[in-house]
């Protein structure tokens, strides 16, 4: 079969990945791609949000199945336009990515089907929200209601910061129209992780867990990111959590998706913070998460190709879907200044060198006969080992052989795991 892949970062470099080892998969586009995604699959030069122009290209070369990576183009409706031309896509409709394109919309669905999560309100009149600075105290967690890049969320330390945030995100709209709405939130502590879950609009069924770095330095210091590094299994991830997220969160879910008529077809990513043994939903994304994706694809045995028919055909409680049992990490390189000012056209060095590692491209392109940086997160390097040691050994030491002018990356990827 052909098959497209949306998107150009580090996520849609693994699903190429994934997707190449099917032997159902004859050849693969991905649009944009980038540098890394070259190699491995035909590169087409339609951005990720231009659905008509993406529905043409599939149209034009028959495309057997349409795999989206990013939230934009689903946001959008890709998953109707293209479903409106008989064309096969995996990805939830327009309706269902609400649940990632409005901070609001999820956490109201949250609250009707009793799923935990911290308490909120919501404001589109910037006056009402400053009236209400603290109303869950400090810190205060304020977020743009729409898509930013998953660098939508400022956590206010007190009322100053929580003003500044305000008048940026509805005021200045740093983030666009994103910020015409906003959500605040009482502040949960803890431990963050991340579930993916396959879901067919009957059954849902959980990914391994992984457990995401948000911020942009160490000891989870600086600004929210897109994501600095990921490993799996998460540490904190054990059996009664695990039984806790499907009884509490899962079960009551997939029930309300049913309730509210929405025909969820895909991934949904669930962001968790654990405390005392009680996890809570942070957010729903609509798709895999990234750079969770690179850690959990890695680990998966069955045929990704398999596991998507399924879900397409409303079969996924009969499919088998087998993992590792290897731990894996992956580590961001991002460019200098990230997730604040950068500059882009970098030459990378060293990827010749590194062995004994995956690596996927996330913001890369290729200048004349040199891959270049080209975004805020470049490269993942990702090692799948034995043990989790192993598996930080390995990445960190290719991490080293690696260079581009501003580099700049977590030493702590996977350490709280040992």
């Amino acid at each position: 079969m052909k098959v497209l892949v949306v998107g150009g970062g580090g996520r849609e470099h693994t699903l190429v990945w994934k997707l190449s080892l099917s032997p159902k998969v004859e050849k693969i586009y991905c649009a944009p791609g980038n540098a890394g995604i070259a190699k491995m699959a035909d590169i087409v030069d339609i951005k990720d949000d231009d659905i008509e122009g993406l529905v043409k290209f599939a149209k034009e070369k028959q495309i057997d199945l349409t795999v989206v990576g990013p939230e934009v183009p689903l946001v959008l409706g890709i998953t109707d336009r293209f479903e409106k031309e008989g064309l096969k896509v995996f990805g939830p409709n327009k309706k269902c990515a609400q649940l990632e394109g409005s901070k609001a919309f999820a956490k109201d669905f949250m609250i009707r089907h009793d799923i935990p999560t911290a308490k909120y309100k919501e404001y589109d009149d910037v006056k009402q929200a400053i009236d209400d600075i603290g109303v869950f105290g400090f810190p205060m967690v304020i977020k743009a209601d729409g898509l930013a890049a998953g660098k939508g969320v400022i956590i206010a330390q007190d009322e100053q910061e929580a003003l500044e945030a305000l008048n940026m995100i509805m005021e200045e709209r740093k983030f666009g129209e994103a910020g015409s709405k906003v959500v605040i939130e009482e502040f949960l502590e803890g431990i963050e992780a991340s579930i993916l879950c396959f879901v067919d609009g009957e059954t849902i069924v959980p990914m391994v867990s992984a457990q995401d770095y948000k911020k942009a330095f160490d000891g989870d210091k600086g600004p929210n990111t897109g994501g600095m590094g990921t490993y799996s299994p998460s540490c904190i991830y054990d059996k009664d959590i695990k039984e806790k997220v499907e009884k509490e969160i899962l079960k009551p879910l997939i029930k309300g998706l049913k309730d509210d008529g929405l025909d969820y077809k895909g991934v949904i990513f669930i962001g968790l913070m654990i405390k005392d043994g009680q996890p809570k939903v942070l957010e729903f994304n609509v798709r895999f998460g990234d750079p969770e994706t690179q850690v959990v694809l890695t680990r998966l045995e069955t045929d990704l190709v398999e596991i998507v028919e399924s879900i397409l055909d409303k079969k996924l409680k009969a499919q088998e879907i087998k993992w590792s049992d290897k731990k894996s990490v992956c580590v961001v390189l991002a460019s200098g200044g990230y997730p604040e000012k950068y500059e882009n056209g970098k030459i990378i060095e060293g990827l010749e060198k590194v062995e004994d590692c995956i690596i996927f491209h996330a913001g890369t392109k290729l200048q004349d006969d040199n891959i270049v940086t080209n975004g805020g997160r470049v490269l993942g390097v990702v090692a799948v080992k034995d043990t989790m040691k192993e598996a930080r050994e390995a990445a960190y030491k290719n991490v080293d052989k690696i260079n581009f002018d501003g580099k700049q990356y977590r030493k702590d990827i996977g350490k709280v795991a040992l």
